[in-house]
């Protein structure tokens, strides 16, 4: 009986088919293909799921090379980069600890500690070296061995983080990653070399590093910094809790469920927020003269229960808080600009009735009674809605929305009648010390429970969504987030944990077959880091409730 010694893969990128031999790695598929990809391959989709360029193929196969112009394949680059930016802090600084912790100003802030403040000269050590470990072409080696074993080493290592991450996982088999003699451990596929990192940067920042990226649009050059000190900030002042507290990374907080301290987590990170709250309640109180408090955040950050639990805060202050939809402020739609595509682009900062709603908002500052409108969803038209309005001393109008720190959207009320507020989800613990969470994950995660929950939307639907979602944020919200007076992060220390149970079964029903498959895998991946918790614990005023139900909050 003779063997069958060939396998087809079924290229998407240019729909050819070829056959090659049984075992063969997906780099060998690209280069028998011939495919010209500037600035790729990095990493491709195989039966949906993405893998490294090292995978072999043992059976047909349908293959899509990416690039770094794709989400994925800029993370696949990300993390090539972080490690080789690991070993070079490991062979300059033997004794040292590097945090991969924040993505700011389009790049990642990591800490380092060296016993002794980062300097320039360290700084430009750390990045001469990283250049010549990317001028070497080092193979970057897959190793696949018992999980056990893997944990006694990281340990012998004194890589406590990623033994714990892995003691918690419960698999029985691990894959972890060699260059030379450098070994990490890194959730997703890497670069088969070093030679592929050619754009990069790092600088200092602050009292760390900024480790600066490839523009996705164009990544033959590095992204443009922009400055977000608020944003650091805040990120900062959780990091700096979670050490206190003892839980900086996933496997921390898994070690911590399991003697018995979830409760006290709940607890903890629930009562810190409310304390933000407060904080945020009293500063607008010492203001005088503020009479508007503007509330802008992405998709999903829980913009919605932060007002409510701020007006709340408001009130214990003595202020009237009153709540103003921007939805009620759109255009007819007729008269709704239209996207590049001719769609009607809700999006945009120009869907809203500016000069109409910048009246009545003088007329109201001004001492004297509005009707407010109300928008009619099923007529697309703005109607009367007989609620009149007018404000004493003591009241304080509430806006939220997307648009709410744009400048554009009350050019004409004076500043210091503006109280501004950025509300994200910035998620704050990593899964290992070179393995951060991206906060996007977080939103995106809240966002399938609800929409399957609350608006019948599946997984698939709003996966597929996703990409034009953040566009809208790339181009409307985060240009203005550093505009704000506060910052508020509405992710809980505990919350993945608790959103695990919910989200991993509706992630499960996007079919192999839909290309949004292989983002439905990769969460469902890591979501299964995390020891699952259950939501009795969570108070019926928690953020989380917005998305899972159980609010003493109407929505």
């Amino acid at each position: 009986m003779s063997m069958k010694k060939e396998l087809q893969i079924r290229c998407k990128n240019n729909e050819k088919k070829i056959n090659l031999p049984i075992g063969c790695t997906l780099y060998e598929a690209y280069e028998t293909l011939n495919l010209r990809m500037p600035h790729g391959p990095v990493s491709a989709k195989v039966n949906n799921k993405v893998e490294g360029l090292h995978y072999r193929c043992y059976n047909n196969k349908d293959v899509e090379f990416l690039d770094v112009t794709s989400a994925s394949g800029m993370r696949t680059y990300t993390r090539s980069l972080f490690f080789v930016l690991v070993k070079a802090v490991e062979e300059l600084f033997p004794d040292s600890l590097l945090r991969i912790q924040t993505p700011v100003s389009r790049g990642y802030y990591c800490q380092l500690r060296i016993g002794r403040p980062v300097e320039e000269e360290d700084v430009k050590r750390i990045r001469t070296k990283m250049r010549e470990i990317v001028a070497a072409d080092i193979p970057f080696r897959r190793i696949q061995s018992p999980t056990d074993e893997a944990i006694s080493m990281f340990r012998a290592r004194g890589m406590e983080s990623k033994a714990r991450l892995l003691e918690s996982s419960g698999s029985i088999y691990t894959f972890y990653y060699k260059l030379e003699d450098t070994v990490d451990y890194f959730y997703g596929s890497l670069l088969t070399s070093t030679g592929g990192l050619k754009v990069f940067d790092l600088v200092k920042y602050y009292d760390g590093l900024l480790l600066r990226l490839p523009a996705r649009q164009d990544p033959s050059r590095l992204d443009e910094m922009v400055r977000q000190d608020k944003m650091l900030e805040i990120f900062r002042e959780h990091h700096n809790w979670q050490e206190i507290l003892g839980v900086t990374t996933v496997g921390d907080f898994n070690v911590a469920c399991q003697s018995g301290l979830a409760t006290q987590l709940i607890n903890v990170s629930e009562a810190l927020q409310e304390k933000k709250i407060v904080s945020i309640a009293e500063e607008i109180y010492a203001r005088p003269d503020v009479k508007l408090v503007l509330i802008a955040g992405p998709s999903s950050s829980g913009k919605t229960t932060f007002s409510k639990r701020l007006a709340i805060q408001l009130m214990a202050c003595g202020l009237k808080p009153y709540s103003i939809s921007l939805d009620d402020y759109f255009v007819n739609r007729e008269d709704t600009p239209r996207d590049a595509n001719g769609e009607y682009d809700f999006e945009s900062i120009h869907a809203l009735d500016i000069p109409y709603f910048n009246r009545q908002l003088e007329t109201l500052l001004s001492g004297e009674e509005v009707e407010l409108p109300r928008f009619n969803f099923q007529t697309g038209q703005r109607e009367a809605s007989g609620k009149h309005l007018r404000i004493d001393n003591h009241t304080i109008l509430i806006l939220e929305g997307i648009h709410a720190l744009n400048p554009e959207l009350t050019p004409h009320i004076p500043s210091e009648n503006k109280f501004k507020v950025y509300v994200s989800a910035l998620t704050t613990i990593l899964l290992d010390d070179h393995n951060y969470i991206p906060t996007t994950d977080n939103r995106l995660l809240r966002r399938i429970i609800r929409d399957y929950k609350y608006r019948g939307y599946s997984a698939l639907d709003t996966i597929r969504r996703w990409p034009s979602v953040r566009a809208g944020e790339d181009k409307w919200i985060f240009p203005y987030q550093e505009e704000a007076d506060m910052m508020f992060n509405s992710a809980l220390l505990f919350e993945l944990a608790v959103l695990r149970d919910e989200v991993l079964p509706v992630l499960e029903q996007v079919p192999e077959r839909e290309p949004e498959y292989s983002e439905a895998y990769r969460l469902r991946k890591f979501l299964r880091y995390f020891v699952p918790l259950r939501d009795k614990e969570i108070p019926p005023t928690s953020l989380l409730r917005e998305f899972l139900g159980g609010s003493s909050f109407e929505y």
